[in-house]
């Protein structure tokens, strides 16, 4: 899923999209305005954001509105923790370093 989720991301338009879609519900319509893209265009990304499961869609009379779905974001964000614990650890890492180099700098004068 998570390969599916960034192949999906990492197509400019299709990022600027789910950017778009933070704000609340588009219609493909409103989203090929805003990004200044043609509508087949617009349809297109939307697909494969569907596909990717980033988006639902809900028809509302002869409208189509488009929204971002959490799930897939939770997954990311449940993914991104094993790297922060790293990089999280690196700093803590640095940072004791960091003071020590400072220790040692104060003892010499």
């Amino acid at each position: 899923m998570k390969q599916a989720i960034f192949s999906a991301l990492a197509e400019p338009s299709r990022f600027a999209i789910v950017e778009l879609l933070l704000g609340g519900p588009m219609t493909v319509g409103d989203i090929a305005e805003r990004l200044q893209i043609r509508q087949p265009q617009a349809s297109k990304h939307l697909k494969v954001l569907l596909e990717a499961g980033l988006v639902e869609v809900k028809a509302e009379a002869n409208r189509r509105n488009y929204m971002l779905r959490s799930e897939p974001f939770q997954e990311l964000d449940a993914w991104l923790n094993d790297y922060r614990r790293i990089w999280n650890e690196r700093f803590d890492n640095l940072d004791a370093y960091l003071k020590k180099l400072q220790s040692g700098e104060k003892k010499d004068p």
